[in-house]
This record gives structure tokens, sequence and C-alpha cells, in this order.
């Protein structure tokens, strides 16, 4: 197995003077690079991937080189360690892959267009030009670019244009920076513009498909937030202006190259008068998330990749303490509650997990370390559970001082825990330690043993687990005052429980505010007291009992059964939060029947009984000053009416969607989806199925183009679903960076399941070739994973994944998802008849 050598230890760049002229006609690339730097050994390596080499030279004089092509390296000699330029020619393709320098494709007006961008994290800056690609490697950057320009283009880099000649365009010299957030992009773009309180110049673009008022959520944002972290780090935003350029081709959500940000298309316009509002969160939140990384992660960089929850993690838990900050009605941290930590306790409860903190040798391995549910939502709540022990105030100065002390280099995880200790008088180390490097997350037992409050401390697994008796240290946060404030061992004893409920006046509840990353499973005695009256308790709390009681019928300590009949207490709730989380067991019980059986039609019909009251009182129409809560239950429980059949909801639906069946885009847009996804499962045709797949052909409008997604993939016809399948590998119709969520769309559809999976088994080349390299790709096995749940899908699984096993990047994922559907498959056999009449029975 090939294992890194850090280029860096043998050759530290200062400098680097890059030309590099692009040709959209031919598809070629043509570049020189002059690095200036310290050679620490007479025997160097550069890192370069699929350039062709025509010439080196040492401090101006022409050397040999070899390629090393398993290692991504150009190897060479120098005559002694010291001061040397090392230049090079080289040339290279212009790829489809959305890494390295790559063509964005977009129509305007029937038009076929392309913008050009760049992707180099992790390691795809040695695609675009030879370097040290390795994030310690930091280094200033002086960039000349060239290409077929037409007139009226914009040409985008980190740095301020200073002059154009020759066609060549030249950009001011960067910060000390590593090479992954380097970036440049250009092409027929509009723009907008402002500038923050301190004078940074803010940017808005993206193609000319859009229209002018979709930039303008986007600045808005990108403005606040600048000036919010400028004064919540005390630390000024270190360069003269921050991009934001929305790229139509794009793999991941989003990218924080330092000065000139990339988006999704989805994640940076929108239409302001016709978007739903959890739409505008969700970008208002990735915009904050990329330029909280302009700090905590561009300025000040991790040291190595094994510490990329450093950058990850921190700028998850600050998005939402800068959105919070900006937009306070939106109460976002219900969002993190509802998002982030479910996502985190799903994941993170599967033996096998990797930690937060992991460490990585194996390049292609790289990448699988951005594991959305851990790097990010995990380490996101420690750092809240951090924050919510040691108060603002500390975290504000220890930042500071932080930033300080490594701005313009590198650090590691233990200067962030010092800077933190130092700044709070705490040993943030030692109670943070068992939660970054070790993986899973306690359940914290509590029962009542002889009039004593007994609790207890062990791994929470779902499916098998190999308990090796981890141990954490797990901020409690009881609401009775006699708890510890942090419980080290693995059983504590509170003497007197009766006197103890007597003085508290309320149930005794652990984890109070759901900041820490553990689940409890009380015992009957203090489980029926909090469930007394549980519609009392604010909505996180409220979330918290179904999403902990969730967890435990999947781990199989609980039984779905004894769930089923709470969720109508729950049905009517005006919170947003409470919704998000009864919809979410409901969507699991979905698993325990078969289609087309009494059962299914007996989960439609909870489904129904739980929403009627929701769906009479707020209808399908937003209403003038509608509260946040309302705009945002609104799309659960229409959708869980459409799922439910029923027949009023349908027939409102279709009036709504042939009142605008002509101008799709403008129906409201937070139940533009259910509208969609009914009139394609109730009133389909091939006709229908024609005009979305064109209109998603031709739309720019992000959200429209998923709920078109959700519709068609939602089809009950065979000959539309094959149809749609046969679409896959169309990048026309379908992007290569939107594929995921189609093929999840169908096989999640029971009448679209085996199309699906046939599909990715005949066609896993073409998808490793179109996809494969980068970090989203292992998510593709993740996403069959949550879907299959029989013993015959259990096998073909196996059959098709265990021989991957020693592909690196691959080998965590797939033995993790085995263990997923299995304990699936082992759920439903042992729980699904007496889930069955639960369901019945609350009917």
């Amino acid at each position: 197995m090939t294992e890194i050598t850090r280029f860096y230890n043998d050759f530290q760049p200062a400098h680097y003077d890059i030309y590099i002229d692009v040709n959209r006609e031919t598809k070629r690339i043509k570049g020189t690079v002059k690095i200036t730097g310290v050679a620490k050994s007479t025997d160097i390596a550069i890192h370069q991937k699929n350039l062709d080499i025509s010439l080196v030279e040492v401090s101006g004089k022409q050397r040999e080189f070899e390629l090393d092509e398993a290692n991504d390296a150009l190897r060479l000699t120098v005559d002694k360690p010291g001061e040397v330029e090392v230049k090079i020619d080289y040339e290279t393709k212009l790829t489809d892959s959305m890494m390295g320098i790559y063509p964005s494709y977009y129509e305007v007006d029937g038009v076929k267009k392309q913008i050009i961008g760049t992707q180099f994290e992790t390691n795809f800056a040695r695609q675009a030009f030879p370097c040290i690609d390795e994030p310690e490697a930091k280094a200033t950057f002086d960039l000349a670019l060239k290409y077929d320009e037409k007139p009226g283009e914009l040409t985008l880099a980190n740095m301020p244009e200073n002059h154009v000649e020759d066609g060549v365009h030249y950009f001011d010299t960067t910060v000390r920076m590593s090479t992954y957030l380097v970036a440049f992009a250009f092409g027929d773009l509009q723009a907008k513009y402002t500038e923050t309180k301190s004078g940074v110049k803010i940017g808005v673009f993206a193609t000319k498909a859009h229209k002018p008022n979709e930039l303008d959520f986007g600045l808005d944002i990108a403005k606040r937030s600048i000036e919010f972290y400028e004064d919540f780090y005390e630390t000024p935003y270190p360069l003269p202006h921050s991009w934001q350029l929305a790229l139509p081709d794009f793999s991941a959500g989003a990218m924080e190259n330092w000065g000139l940000v990339t988006y999704r298309e989805a994640y940076l316009t929108l239409d302001p008068d016709n978007t739903s509002l959890d739409m505008k969160q969700l970008v208002a939140t990735i915009i904050a998330h990329e330029l909280a990384h302009q700090w905590f992660g561009d300025l000040v960089t991790m040291k190595w990749w094994d510490d990329l929850w450093l950058n990850e993690s921190f700028a998850n838990m600050m998005e939402y303490v800068a959105i919070d900050a900006l937009e306070p009605e939106w109460r976002i941290w219900e969002t993190f509650q509802a998002a982030e930590a479910p996502a985190a306790l799903q994941r993170d409860a599967t033996d096998g997990v990797q930690s937060v903190h992991v460490q990585v040798e194996n390049p292609a391995e790289i990448d699988a370390l951005f594991d959305g549910a851990i790097v990010y939502a995990k380490g996101a709540r420690m750092l809240v559970m951090v924050r919510a022990l040691i108060g603002d105030d500390a975290l504000r100065a220890g930042l500071k001082n932080y930033f300080e002390e490594h701005q313009y280099n590198n650090a590691t995880g233990a200067d962030l825990w010092n800077a933190l200790g130092k700044a709070s008088g705490m040993d943030v180390l030692a109670i943070i330690n068992s939660w970054l490097e070790q993986p899973g997350y306690p359940e914290v037992t509590a029962k009542v043993v002889n009039n004593d409050v007994v609790l207890s401390q062990k791994q929470f697994f779902i499916g098998e687990g190999h308990d090796v008796k981890r141990q954490w240290q797990i901020p409690l946060s009881s609401n009775y005052a006699e708890i510890p404030t942090i419980m080290s061992e693995k059983k504590i004893t509170i003497a007197g429980y009766q006197s103890l409920r007597e003085k508290n006046g309320e149930p005794l509840r652990i984890n109070v505010g759901n900041n820490s990353h553990f689940i409890v499973k009380y015992d009957d005695t203090l489980l029926s007291d909090i469930l007394g009256d549980v519609t009392k308790y604010d909505s996180i709390t409220q979330l918290q009992i179904l999403q902990d009681l969730r967890l435990l019928a999947e781990g199989n300590q609980v039984s779905y059964e004894t769930i089923v009949p709470l969720l109508s207490k729950f049905a009517d709730s005006k919170y947003a939060l409470v919704n998000t989380a009864l919809y979410s067991v409901t969507k699991n019980l979905r698993k325990f029947v078969t289609p087309h059986t009494t059962e299914e039609q007996n989960l439609k019909e909870l489904y129904n009984k739980l929403s009627e009251h929701q769906i009479e009182r707020l209808g399908w129409k937003q209403t003038p000053n509608e509260s946040v809560d309302d705009q945002l239950t609104r799309p659960y429980v229409v959708g869980a009416a459409i799922y439910g059949d029923n027949e009023q909801a349908i027939a409102q639906a279709h009036e709504l969607f042939v009142a605008n069946k002509d101008k799709l885009l403008s129906l409201q847009a937070d139940v533009r989806a259910a509208i969609l996804v009914n009139e394609v499962k109730n009133f389909g045709s091939s006709e229908l199925f024609s005009q979305l797949l064109e209109e998603h052909r031709q739309s720019a409008d992000g959200s429209y183009k998923a709920d078109i997604c959700g519709a068609l993939t939602s089809a009950k016809d065979p000959v539309i679903l094959r149809e749609l399948v046969d679409k896959f590998e169309d990048a026309e119709t379908i992007k290569p960076q939107d594929l995921r969520a189609w093929f999840t769309g169908v096989l999640a559809n029971d009448e679209g399941e085996q199309l699906a999976w046939d599909w990715i088994r005949n066609e896993w080349q073409w998808l490793e070739d179109t996809v494969g390299g980068d970090m989203e790709f292992t998510t593709f096995i993740t996403v069959i994973a949550r879907i299959l749940r029989t013993d015959k899908r259990l096998s073909e699984f196996k059959e098709f994944f265990e021989p991957k096993l020693a592909v690196p990047g691959l080998t965590r994922e797939i033995k993790m998802d085995i263990k997923v559907i299995e304990s699936r498959v082992k759920l439903i056999d042992e729980q699904k008849d007496s889930v069955n009449r639960a369901i019945k029975e609350a009917l």
C-alpha cells in the first residue's frame, strides 16, 4: 500500500510564480511554475499529477528528472541543500472531473456556454501546477492567467487583479497560504458588490442564466458574516476582498478558497421572492460556514489532514453562531438540533466508525476523512459542548490568542485546546480528549434503585458492537443541581430520589439542552414522570425525547411498538422542531411495512391522523406575518398527507398544479415539492415526465431542480423509471454533481429499487471514472446502506462490495455499511409484527 512521504520535509517552498494558459477550445492547459524555497536535502520531490513535464531547471540550469506516478511525484536532485529556484514547464488536459482546473457547463437562451473554475481540496492543486501539495507547505503565490478570452468575461482569483498585459491577467501576491486554497475562475459572469464596515470588498458572481436579484441574498449574508466574524474573532479579515462564486458544476457543497469561495449554484443563488425558509437557512449557513473558514482553516490551517476536524468541526459550529446573531428570529440552533445532532448520533452508533481525529497516511484515504456526520456534525456538537462549558467570553479570548499565535501558519488540535484552556482556566483537553480520540458515544442509563438515582455509562451501538469498555467525561447538564457537572466514572449514585423530586418540583432530566453528544435511557419510573405532560416542555426537550427513544429502538433496547402510541401526543405541536422529530420517527416506521399491503395502508392512515389537524390549520398557502414555526412545519404536514393518500390533499395539490401548469416555478416554494410529487405519483404521464425533465434541464433555480428530482424519482410507472435511470449517464440532463440525489430517489422508491440497484452494480466502473477520487464518492455506498432492508439485498450488497474491501478509501465505509444493513434486517425481523400491531391500534 502506498504511504505518504511528506515532501515538505525535503523541500519547503516560500514563493510560487505561476503562469497558466487555458484553451477551452482545445481543452489544453500550458503552464510554467517557478518555486523558490529551501531544499533540506539534495534529493527532493514535487507533487504533480497527470502533468506532461517538458522542462525542469534548477537555479537557471536544466536538470534531469524522474516521474513517479504512483506517488504523484516529480523527483530531481539539487546541487546542495539551501535556497533554490525550481522552474517547471508543463502541459495537461482540461478535464470534466470537477477536480483541479475544470469547465462548468450551462445554457443561456439555448446557447451552450462554459466557465472555468478550480477545486484543489484535498490534493488536486497538483493537477493544476507542480507544487508541494500539503497543508503545512504554506507559501505566497503570484498568479498570471491567460485564456482564450472573449469580450465581457470576468477573471477572478484569491487576490485582486493588478493589471492585464498582452492578454495575461496578473494578480497581487497572496498572503502565506496552503496550495489547496489557491483558486481562480473566468467566464461570462454577472456580479454584485458591496463593502463591509471595515472596507473589505464583497462580491457575488454567477452565470447570466440567473436573474440579477438571485445574487442579493448571498451578498447580504456574506457581508454581514464577515462583519460578524471580525467582531467575534477580534481579528480583522486578512484579505482585500471576499468573492463568492456559484459554479454550475461543483462536486462538493462549497469550498473555502481564501478570498474566492466557490459554491454549488443552489447554495449561493436563490430567488428572494419565492424560496422556502428552510432553503434560505441552508444557504445562509453554508455561506457562513465557508466564511468562518477564512480564519479557521485559511488564516490558521491544520498541519496535516488528520486534524481536518480542526477546520470543519469549528466552521460547522460557527455557521450557527453567526446566523443566530444575524437572523435571531430564525432560531437557527433548532436547525442544528434537527439536522446535525441526529445525523451524528445515527452514524456514530455503528461499530467501526471513525473518530473525529483520525490518523491518515494513505493518500487515497484522505478524502474518506470527510465524513459529514462525524468530522462536521459530531465535531460541531463536541465544540458546542465546550462552548457551553467555558462560555463565550473565554471562547472568544481563546480564539483571539489562537489566531495571533498561529496566523499564516499551521496548528494542531492541541494548540486550540491549550488556547481555550488558558482563556477559561479549565483543562479543556482532558475533558474533550475522550470525545476527540474515541469513536462512538455513551448511553447514560438513569435508574431509581432503592430510592437512589443511579447513573451509569456504556457505549451505545446500533447493531452488533464490540464493547471495549470506552469511557467518556460526560457533561451531564441536569436540571437537578445535585447531579454532578461531569461524569467521568462508569457509575455514580445520588441518594434520596424522592426528596430530590419533591425539592426540584419537576421530573429529573439529563443533557438538558441536548448540547452533549450522548443519549439517555431512563427507567420506567423516570420516563413515565417525564412523559406525564410531555407537551409542556420546550421544543428541544420534546425533540430529544423522541430522538433518544428512536435511537434506543434502532439499537433494539426498546421496541418501536412502545413509541407509536406516543406520537399522537406531539401531532398538533406548533413547534417546527417537534414536527421534524415526529416525522423522522414516522418515516422510520416505513421500513416495517411491505409495499401494497394492509400494513402499508395502516401506516398511511396513521400519517393522515397525525397530520390532519395541522394541514387544516395551515393549509397550502402562507399567510401574512406567518410564524417561522408554521413556515417550517407546513412542508412536513403536506408531505405526510400526500404520502398518506389523503383524498382532500391530493385534490388540493392537483388543483394548484393545474392552475400553475405553465408556470410551475412560481408555485409557492415550501409546498412545490409536495405538489409535484403528488402530480407525478397520482396523475403521472409520459407528457408530464418530459415536461418536468425539460424544465429541470432549462432551469437555473437550484431549489426548483431539487423539487423536480424528488418528484420524478417518486414515479410509480416502471417505464418512466426505466427511462429516468437511462438518463443517469446523460450529463446534459443529470449533471454528475446531482447524480447521487437522483440515484437515491429511485433506489428509495419501492417501484424503482431494483432498477437503481442493478444500475449501480452494472455501471460502477463508469461511476468511478466519472466521480471517483472525489471526497463525496463513498457516499454513494452510504446512501445504499440507508435504504436496503432485506436479507436478499444484504447478500447482494456483500457479494458486490466485499471484493472492493481492499480499495483504499472504501474499506471503512463498506465494513460499516454491511453492519448498518445487517442491523436493519435484524430489527425488522424482530419488531415487524409488534410495530404493525401498534400502528393498527393507534388508528
